[in-house]
């Protein structure tokens, strides 16, 4: 059997190397694919805990969560495909239109 210590540990990792992606990274779709490393990360750590408590409202939360981030996704990649149209490219330092005294 596999203890909660080991699952918490998993848990942990995955939501560090989704936080070293996004803060790492400059792609957008790098960035995008590491948040979604740290939901799962946060997901297995809900329901872990759900499971050694015997409670099910880590579960439901997290059930929860992944609905909203497939719906997330679809969003997410249509932008995704829009700025990759308009800037041949998908490196963050070329969306700065909204900073403040660009042009």
């Amino acid at each position: 059997m596999i203890s909660l210590t080991s699952y918490a540990f998993v848990s942990m990792a995955l939501f560090t190397i989704g936080v070293m992606g996004v803060i790492s990274r400059r792609n957008i779709f790098v960035i995008y694919m590491s948040l979604e490393l740290m939901l799962n990360g946060l997901n297995l750590f809900l329901v872990t805990f759900a499971r050694h408590h015997l409670n099910l409202d880590g579960q439901i939360i997290s059930i929860m969560v992944i609905a909203i981030a497939a719906a997330e996704a679809a969003i997410f990649l249509s932008v995704i495909i829009l700025l990759f149209r308009s800037k041949k490219s998908l490196d963050t330092d070329m969306f700065n239109t909204l900073k403040e005294g660009k042009k």
